[in-house]
């Protein structure tokens, strides 16, 4: 049998009693304490209280035994703290955490991750159990070597109803996914249908047929639009079942790459305004307008490693996903102050997708390689990560970029 395993310092841990608790009710059988001969599927270490260097050697003591005995696909979870301002000492030992997570993600190979969960001051373990569930599970295989923040700038967004149905949790709820009609966005439409919204498809009037066919087979609503049209905003809320919408999905997006020496005006434009500048336009249309629905209102971005790392031919492109990233961490906290929404993205790496199939034989190898987990990622890997943010027991996720991209190794 597989067991889950919180593996708890002595000292350093705030959250013992909560963690196993919340850890308890995910599925998998608990144990605080590593038994010989056993084989686990996950390590999790509460590391929240760790104030000094000293006591980093609390983390080394609980995993060390563990680490042979994780199975392929394990999973390894730290839960720390936000580094103190005014404790040096304190915010040594927890930015020390990250060090230490992103390198053991990169040596445990097997297609096992680990990652790093911080709990903003005042927020207790199972605010934080939605994105447990999440980074123990396998929808959470091309995820590895990230930092998530609990309870960042949550605002009035932190006090949504908590779910009833974990394999349905948006019953009842309305999402709209731009740039649908193939690829990630498609599997991003058939995942948050999976989990029970009703999905509006919305993709440009060329790929109508497309649209019509994933809408169809969704029981979705296609809405043919032009993301970068003046009155988009507009004719989306228009769109919209009357009680608003619950979850907005920014997929669209496009590449028009060049070095820059060679890179046209109208090549620059085109991709500013499709992959942000139509993302801020109508986000603030959607927001003003309040067809957000205040507490399970979710807003879920596309930025992507190029954004973080920077890419050669893809000036264009990489300052596009790098606004995402400025304008997600700008709006959330306001966002979830003044209209109870979370806005978060996803920084995808290498995906393969028929765009990615059409990349010469030796560049593509190379980005398959260059991970963790040494091969590309697919659609649904993407998919899986915009469920989580817009799931309603995300209440508490919010201003988070995560990197779907299995830990790549540029911009890591």
């Amino acid at each position: 049998m597989l067991h889950l395993v919180p593996v708890l310092p002595r000292d350093g841990a705030q959250h013992t009693k909560e963690l196993a608790a919340t850890l308890d009710g995910i599925g998998p059988p608990v144990r605080t304490k590593a038994e010989p001969g056993t084989r686990y599927a996950a390590a999790v270490v509460d590391a929240t209280g760790i104030r000094t260097v000293a006591e980093l050697r609390g983390v080394h003591e609980n995993l060390h035994p563990v680490m042979r005995s994780l199975t392929d696909c394990g999973r390894i979870v730290v839960l720390g703290a936000r580094p103190d301002p005014d404790d040096h000492h304190q915010a040594a030992a927890q930015q020390a955490l990250e060090g230490f997570v992103r390198s053991l993600g990169k040596e445990t190979g097997g297609g096992r991750t680990a990652q790093l969960v911080r709990l903003a001051p005042g927020v207790t373990a199972a605010q934080a159990e939605s994105t447990l569930r999440f980074l123990l599970s396998p929808r959470s295989a091309y995820v590895s070597g990230q930092v998530i923040e609990i309870g960042s700038g949550t605002g009035s967004a932190a006090q949504a109803p908590e779910v009833t149905d974990w394999e349905r949790p948006l019953r009842g709820r309305t999402a709209l996914v731009t740039g649908c009609a193939r690829g990630i966005g498609e599997s991003v439409a058939a995942t948050l249908a999976r989990d029970g919204a009703h999905v509006i498809c919305l993709d440009v009037p060329q790929a109508e047929a497309d649209l019509t066919r994933v809408a169809g087979a969704l029981g979705g609503t296609a809405l043919p639009l032009d993301i970068t049209a003046d009155d988009a905003g507009a004719r989306i809320a228009a769109a919209l079942p009357a009680d608003g919408l619950d979850v907005l999905v920014h997929k669209a997006g496009i590449t028009r790459d060049r070095k820059l020496a060679n890179m046209s005006a109208e090549r620059w434009d085109t991709v500013l305004e499709v992959n942000l500048d139509s993302v801020l336009r109508t986000t603030d249309h959607l927001l003003a307008q309040r067809a957000l629905r205040p507490g399970t209102g979710r807003v879920v971005a596309t930025a992507s490693i190029a954004g973080i790392a920077g890419n050669a031919g893809q000036t264009n492109y990489a300052a596009s996903k790098a606004g995402i990233i400025g304008f997600v961490r700008s709006l959330a906290p306001r966002a979830a102050a003044e209209h109870g929404v979370t806005v978060n993205a996803v920084a995808p790496g290498f995906i393969e997708t028929k765009m990615t199939a059409a990349v010469p034989f030796f560049i593509r190898e190379a980005g398959r390689r260059m991970n963790s987990h040494s091969q590309g990622g697919l659609p649904v890997d993407v998919a899986e990560t915009a469920a989580w943010f817009a799931g309603p027991a995300s209440y508490a996720v919010n201003g988070q970029v995560v990197r779907v991209c299995g830990q790549s190794l540029l911009g890591a």
